[in-house]
């Protein structure tokens, strides 16, 4: 895939960026190296690489999965900053 000077103007207004014109071709240039880079990097074999968290290696911490009574709502409210009528209240978003 090559990145042309429209492709560039195109990407540099969707992503709110000025870009003089004078400096499109090299911005050009710059996403088709980026994209040279990402092909390379998909000739690469990781079938046999197992997903990581991490690079140091580590298990993610897990609880059990098991079902409470709930029933706690005056609990949680009572974190709460504002409740009202058992429900949190916050403020108004939209007018």
């Amino acid at each position: 895939m090559s990145i042309d000077i429209e492709t560039a103007r195109r990407v540099a207004k969707l992503a709110r960026i000025r870009v003089e014109e004078a400096d499109l071709p090299a911005l050009a240039g710059e996403f088709n190296t980026i994209l040279g880079f990402i092909e390379q990097l998909n000739e690469v074999d990781v079938s046999d690489v197992e997903p990581m968290t991490s690079v140091t290696p580590m298990r993610l911490k897990r609880r059990e999965d098991v079902v409470t009574a709930g029933d706690m709502q005056d609990r949680i409210l009572k974190n709460a900053p504002d409740a009202r009528e058992g429900f949190f209240a916050v403020p108004k978003v939209i007018e």
